[in-house]
């Protein structure tokens, strides 16, 4: 087992700081919640860019505590980036080290993000929305919508960890 670098334990404190005030910003304002969970999840890629799975786990670990500890009152509100938004930085590196095919690994994590947004939707929406249309054919819709969605967050998930990746190596040679 390899030594955390002082650098390591940076990135992931900065990351930790990032994703925190993000996702605060984002419970508070309501209107911006999804861009924090996107947001969060790009500053979650800072340790992963230099293969720290401690510091992202620590990160992310942090990271839900310390908002929850800001938002308590609206842990609704967390529950998408806890169950998906958080861990899927690390999916995506992990489908990158083990080298698992693309498409594969694809319908995994569409599985994954539609079983999350079903959850999320039986437990905040589904026990206060009295709509029979909506419960009837939820699962469609998730199903559908849900995954075409995923398709496009995926691709610009890989894109951005490349951004970031590209960002922290001219950051460290400097």
């Amino acid at each position: 087992m390899r030594k955390i670098t002082s650098y390591e334990i940076a990135l992931a404190g900065l990351s930790c700081a990032l994703a925190t005030a993000l996702l605060t910003v984002g419970v508070y304002t309501e209107i911006l919640l999804l861009t924090a969970y996107l947001v969060a999840s790009i500053a979650l890629m800072l340790p992963l860019s230099k293969q720290s799975w401690w510091g992202y786990t620590l990160s992310y670990l942090a990271t839900c505590i310390l908002t929850f500890i800001f938002t308590s009152w609206k842990f609704w509100d967390l529950l998408p980036f806890i169950m998906f938004f958080g861990l899927h930085p690390l999916i995506n590196e992990l489908q990158l080290k083990f080298k698992i095919n693309r498409w594969l690994a694809f319908g995994i994590k569409a599985v994954w993000f539609d079983g999350a947004a079903y959850l999320i939707w039986r437990f905040i929406f589904g026990m206060t929305t009295t709509i029979a249309v909506l419960d009837k054919y939820m699962v469609w819709i998730i199903l559908v919508f849900g995954t075409a969605f995923f398709f496009l967050y995926d691709f610009v998930a890989f894109k951005w960890r490349g951004i970031v990746n590209r960002l922290v190596k001219r950051i460290s040679k400097k």
